[in-house]
């Protein structure tokens, strides 16, 4: 199952076109990061060790929640100014995407997990909906009167 799924997050990047080197970048930096979290937590706290398999595993729940952030910041941008709208707009992106997390947790690794796939997919599509931001548009002021008001009359 795992290999279909790494296949399926290949033809995703490939062709989607929102999913550029900066995307790349950031999937790569959030699986490192889970990767060394997961393997100094076997070192440190007596975790089994993630194997070959587990590896590969959180390279594509991070790709896939950094997909699914980058496509939900492609449609609804986010604002440069903070506020309610941001808050709003990460609860939207968060509880389905946990919802989603749980569902490939068990389908990648069952009911036997040793991984938090679920919070790692819903990091990642947090941390990809942050790619697009949204930008002031310059507000154009239309004259008020009527259509007789605004014609130049040669002199």
């Amino acid at each position: 199952m795992t290999t279909l799924f790494a296949i399926i997050t290949a033809l995703l990047y490939v062709f989607q076109r929102y999913l550029d080197y900066r995307v790349l970048k950031k999937v790569f930096g959030i699986a490192l990061f889970l990767q060394i979290f997961y393997i100094l937590g076997h070192y440190m706290g007596g975790w089994p060790f993630p194997t070959p398999t587990a590896m590969i595993q959180i390279i594509i729940v991070s790709a896939l929640g950094v997909a699914l952030g980058v496509i939900f910041s492609r449609i609804w941008p986010i604002p440069q100014h903070k506020g309610f709208e941001r808050i709003f707009r990460t609860f939207l992106i968060m509880v389905p995407s946990l919802g989603l997390g749980i569902g490939l947790q068990i389908i990648l690794q069952g009911a036997q997990a040793t991984q938090a796939i679920y919070l790692m997919f819903a990091l990642a599509a947090w941390i990809g909906s942050g790619h697009f931001i949204r930008t002031e548009e310059k507000k154009v002021e239309k004259p008020i009167g009527s259509l007789f008001s605004r014609i130049k009359v040669k002199t």
